[in-house]
């Protein structure tokens, strides 16, 4: 499915939660880690990684939930606790939204697969990079330019 024109919107089931996205991801995922399982009651999580300055917030606020821990804040709706979006704790540069929040995610479709070692077995992506845990901090920059080669026109 091609990308669309950004900007796009999306939020969360309850509404009272609204994002915008005005730039292409850097890449689209899907995480297989046991927290992510949990937190989205489902085989993995979705995610959209967005270059920070392409995210806004534009409507209600969020609340921490999930893990309250150092390394990750998990922005919850506080109404209908849906998970909206996750921000590194250090300015990294990049938000991962929740792909399946945006008012169409029809065109979204994991490029990339992490923490196939906690994958269950019959949960299948079609990506087509595969991680058995996270790439190494080095490799991200090389995955993105390949994504965005292929993916994003």
């Amino acid at each position: 499915m091609p990308m669309p024109p950004f900007p796009v919107e999306g939020g969360c089931r309850c509404g009272r939660v609204r994002f915008r996205l005005t730039q292409a991801p850097w890449v689209e995922t899907a995480c297989h880690c046991f927290g992510c399982q949990k937190m989205t009651g489902s085989a993995f999580s979705t995610t959209l990684v967005m270059p920070a300055d392409g995210f806004e917030l534009i409507a209600g606020d969020t609340v921490i939930g999930g893990l309250h821990g150092q390394d990750v804040h998990h922005h919850h709706c506080d109404w209908c606790k849906g998970w909206v979006f996750t921000r590194p704790a250090a300015d990294l540069g990049f938000v991962n939204v929740r792909a399946t929040l945006l008012d169409d995610a029809s065109w979204f479709a994991p490029w990339m697969e992490t923490q196939t070692a906690e994958k269950l077995p019959w949960a299948k992506t079609g990506a087509a990079v595969s991680f058995d845990r996270f790439p190494a901090q080095e490799d991200y920059q090389g995955l993105v330019a390949l994504y965005r080669a292929e993916r994003v026109q």
